[in-house]
């Protein structure tokens, strides 16, 4: 049993039950459980959440699930049993939310569909999310956010203009959907609240509507979570028949700005497209003449021209050290960053001056770890991130646990239960 230390920040007294696996759910429950919320993750019996073997260097749990999995509790059930059904239908009365990102359908094949559900709490939240929703022709194909990214406009706009698409370095299909859950949680328990307290300006008498399941579900797919950061793509072509294709480092339609190698095999991010700023950037890499030509003092001429203009930076920066390249440009106020590693960010002072970086032991499965740096907890809500609980938990470390306090069993309900775990081969 692993000790919970009691949790703090604006969502305490909130229970969030998370069913989800890899990381569009989990990343919910993540958000809701840095700032108080106490979340019960499920994992299935035996494997747990396969999130687990994801990026696994070394032991039995990966650095991955610990980051992914902070500041929750980890219980075993088996949702394809019957027992397993009634233990959560059981625990569902002491919860405000249910997070879930299986395959729509899912969750009514165990049993636990809206009628269940309603009936186990009227009041319950449900988040779902999934590849393409709940509704429509595609709700019923499986798909990971890879796919997701393809369907929903975002992987045409990224890579070199002459290569074929290529996926950012992380998941942001899943990161993106389960954030645009944890804020539909929001809403709706902030509406459940406001309707409890009488709404400002309703002056009607008695307690407020139930709402059916359908009013209190936060709907999320993963097509549409990536369609929703594409900024004006759509309209763009809908106005003035656009399709934007892919450019590299570069903003589309922006210039100067892009990445450039400098001699010591660092690469730098300049940002030199405001109309002053281009003027003191041109004077920086000793290129007066870009700088007085009349056909760049807007950002539109200098599109047209960017290839010129990156060459020009580019050849500044690859005869310097980034360090000087940096300190150059920073006298001149000309927006500009080094491109961080992994080794960058643990060292950087900006980052530890608002405990981004948290440095806490972990286990592996097999050896323990000291002081690894892990990612601090956004948004910032008291001037430096609220410090890290606990990394996600061994699998079922708080079955026990949870058991105990949130339903009242005893210790023999609980020997029982582990039994039957083990006694099915689990």
């Amino acid at each position: 049993m692993t000790d919970h230390p009691t949790p703090t920040g604006p969502l305490r007294g909130l229970r969030v039950l998370e069913l989800g696996n890899y990381i569009a759910a989990p990343t919910t429950g993540r958000m809701l459980a840095d700032f108080g919320a106490e979340v019960i993750k499920v994992e299935r019996p035996g494997r747990g959440d396969e999130l687990r073997n994801w990026r696994l260097y070394e032991g039995t749990t990966s650095m991955l699930f610990r980051t992914l999995n902070r500041n929750k509790r980890s219980i075993v059930v088996d949702l394809r049993s019957e027992a397993g059904r009634a233990l959560i239908l059981d625990l569902l009365p002491h919860c405000d939310v249910l997070l879930e990102n299986f395959r729509p359908g899912t969750l009514e094949k165990w049993g636990l569909g809206s009628a269940a559900l309603d009936a186990a709490n009227p009041d319950l939240v449900l988040a779902r999310i999934s590849a393409f929703g709940q509704t429509g022709p595609m709700s019923a194909m499986p798909g990971f956010a890879a796919v997701a990214e393809a369907y929903g406009g975002f992987r045409e706009l990224v890579g070199e203009p002459d290569g074929p698409p290529v996926r950012v370095g992380v998941s942001i299909g899943d990161t993106i959907a389960g954030m645009q859950a944890a804020y539909g949680v929001m809403m709706l328990l902030y509406r459940r609240a406001a309707e409890a307290a009488g709404n400002p300006g309703d002056h009607s008498s008695g307690p407020p509507p139930a709402r059916p399941l359908s009013e209190r579900t936060v709907d999320v797919a993963l097509n549409e979570a990536m369609l929703s950061v594409t900024e004006s793509l759509v309209p763009d072509y809908g106005a003035y028949g656009v399709l934007r294709t892919r450019t590299g480092g570069r903003m589309e339609g922006i210039a100067p700005s892009n990445a450039y190698a400098c001699a010591d095999g660092r690469s730098v991010v300049i940002a030199g497209n405001g109309d002053g700023i281009y003027q003191r950037l041109m004077e920086a890499i000793g290129r007066r003449d870009l700088g007085a030509d009349t056909h760049l003092q807007t950002n539109a001429g200098r599109w047209a021209r960017r290839e010129e203009l990156d060459k020009a930076i580019g050849t500044w920066c690859g005869g310097r050290e980034s360090t000087a390249v940096l300190d150059a440009l920073s006298a001149v106020g000309v927006p500009a960053g080094p491109i961080y590693r992994a080794d960058d960010l643990v060292a950087d002072p900006q980052l530890a001056a608002r405990d981004m970086i948290q440095r806490l032991d972990v286990s592996t499965g097999e050896r323990m770890l000291e002081g690894v740096p892990f990612p601090g907890i956004v948004p910032v809500l008291r001037g430096r991130s609220e410090p890290i609980q606990s990394l996600g938990h061994d699998l079922g470390a708080d079955t026990g646990a949870v058991l105990q306090e949130v339903l009242g069993w005893g210790d023999e309900q609980v020997a029982a239960y582990e039994a039957l775990l083990i006694e099915d081969g689990n």
